[in-house]
């Protein structure tokens, strides 16, 4: 019995070599990464009682020390939409919450006004860049799942970020269809 592999090898060999450059071809020359985005928020903390909390600084200019605690309350797997809105002497970041993250922001804020919620935020390829964002005061029951603050970063550091909670938002809306 022959069996002639050499042979077989020399036909299946190009077509091995074209169907790798094709897949390569997809990822080689077509290299562009998606915007990566985290969102943390965080609710202040008096004391230890509500879980692990830390005290982090907030705002570059005047720091503010804040107690929080450890685990968010709301994650970039909570937004539906981000956007940048044009506001009084600068902008704001607007973030929509889908439904049990609209509920969550509600019950948090109608049981502690007058505490901060804290926002932490990373963007970028690598995520390299990342700070505390801001510490708004709740002032009343948030109802509507919509959160609406000044973040302490320029317009052009905000883009990226916006442009990666709306691509997490896009796959997380596509995973739960599935």
């Amino acid at each position: 019995m022959n069996i002639y592999g050499p042979r077989f090898n020399l036909y299946f060999l190009p077509v091995v070599v074209c169907l790798l450059a094709a897949g390569c071809a997809g990822t080689l020359f077509h290299h562009e990464k998606k915007q990566v985005a985290l969102l943390r928020i965080h609710g202040e903390s008096e004391t230890s009682a509500a879980g692990p909390t830390k005290t982090i600084s907030v705002l570059r200019s005047q720091p503010v020390e804040v107690n929080i605690t450890t685990d968010p309350i709301l994650t970039e797997a909570d937004v539906v939409a981000a956007r940048l809105l044009d506001a009084p002497g600068g902008f704001a970041v607007e973030v929509k919450f889908e439904d049990m993250g609209s509920w969550r922001l509600e019950q948090y804020s109608a049981m502690n006004p007058g505490k901060h919620l804290v926002i932490f935020a990373q963007w970028g390829k690598t995520l390299a860049d990342g700070r505390w964002l801001a510490a708004p005061l709740i002032a009343r029951r948030m109802a509507g799942g919509t959160l609406v603050f000044t973040p302490d970063a320029t317009h052009v550091e905000m883009e990226p970020w916006i442009k990666g909670l709306n691509e997490a938002a896009k796959k997380n809306a596509e995973q739960k269809s599935k």
